[in-house]
């Protein structure tokens, strides 16, 4: 959200770039779409001023300075001695707060009524009973389902598409490109013994099915990093915590994974590869949808099934709040009271997350040291 309102004050206000009709426009497409919304807003701005090109460039200046600092940590982490890492622990209680809160303020936005909320409490015991990719899958597609059943009452604000220099057979073969990648990636994974490939392919799907926010992908890059072994549960949940502390995408979070893989690729080349993959789903829908926005939005059965959905990722994301960042962070009462403290200075004193993740790795040093 606080993206979007640097967009608005830069692109609107001081550089006039857009108008606040066409500004507005784009955050709805942007909404609606899956995947990381302010990523794909900074790509459609840079779209509507220059192309693909623009687009293109737009998604970098966006993304690499967070993806440099996170490969920057990831190096760091591996090469110090744990008696130089006693503050992790305090990024892996942080992590508690950031997404509990996440989930208070996007039940709000997401899932404002009784329908909505019975679908999220029912994804997030979907996604506890089914753990992995099936049991996402099964909750997003149960709430597309179950949003157009009960959600099809709900009003959205009017808005108009915005005009881009993009034609629809190039919005067309960029859709298709994204459909054949989520089905001919799984068979070459298991055509080939490439781990380059199995790679790309883990964090190519994380990308293309995260709906709701950037948080979500929490649960999705879980499964795909943490359960194969290619990532410590402990080292995730240390990176996710650290990802709060830097700005720009909450998507970067996979450079550092990237970059501390067991095994090949790893390093800077892992982070590149990881970095690409999971944000390509995103370009190559931004670039679909643009030129079928009018389509779209005029679609009332769609948007219902993406009311739904939105509600889903909630309980999504519930579930993730407990397994695995509650499970694998909190070991004790002093664990429980830094949380609460992290939470209070996030929810009622809103100070900043990187500010907020610098007490709590302090303070989570502080219990190491006291052996508590």
């Amino acid at each position: 959200m606080a993206h979007l309102g640097y967009f608005r004050d830069e692109y609107v206000g001081r550089r006039r770039w857009l108008d606040e009709a066409a500004y507005a426009d784009l955050v709805a497409l942007c909404q609606l779409l899956p995947g990381p919304a302010s990523s794909e807003l900074g790509i459609a701005i840079g779209m509507t001023r220059a192309g693909l090109p623009g687009g293109l460039l737009a998604w970098a200046g966006f993304t690499l300075p967070s993806a440099i600092a996170l490969v920057a940590f990831a190096y760091a982490s591996t090469h110090l001695g744990t008696a130089d890492l006693r503050w992790l622990r305090g990024l892996q209680v942080v992590a508690v707060a950031v997404v509990a809160q996440a989930v208070w303020t996007m039940a709000h936005a997401l899932a404002p009524d009784r329908r909505r909320l019975g679908i999220a409490f029912a994804a997030a015991v979907v996604a506890l009973a089914l753990p992995g990719t099936p049991g996402q899958l099964a909750v997003i597609a149960g709430g597309g389902l179950a949003g157009t059943v009960l959600a099809r009452q709900v009003e959205g604000p009017d808005v108009r598409p915005v005009a881009v220099p993009i034609g629809r057979r190039v919005a067309a073969a960029s859709l298709a490109a994204l459909g054949a990648l989520l089905v001919v990636l799984p068979l070459l994974r298991r055509a080939v013994a490439s781990p380059a490939l199995a790679a790309f392919d883990a964090y190519f799907r994380s990308g293309a099915l995260v709906f709701g926010g950037g948080h979500v992908v929490l649960p999705l890059l879980r499964a795909a990093v943490v359960a194969p072994g290619w990532v410590s549960e402990p080292r995730f949940l240390t990176g996710y915590g650290a990802a709060q502390a830097v700005p720009g995408p909450l998507f970067t979070f996979a450079a550092y994974l990237g970059a501390v893989e067991q095994g090949p690729p790893g390093g800077v080349a892992g982070a590149a590869l990881a970095l690409v993959a999971i944000f390509l789903p995103a370009l190559l829908l931004v670039v679909g949808a643009l030129p079928f926005w009018g389509l779209l939005h005029g679609a009332p059965p769609l948007r219902a099934a993406l009311r739904g959905v939105n509600a889903a990722v909630v309980g999504l994301l519930l579930a993730a709040l407990y397994d695995p960042v509650f499970t694998g962070a909190i070991h004790g009462p002093a664990d429980v009271g830094l949380a609460l403290v992290a939470l209070g200075l996030l929810a009622v004193v809103r100070m900043p997350p990187w500010a907020v993740v610098a007490i709590t790795a302090a303070g989570g040093a502080g219990l190491v040291a006291l052996g508590r």
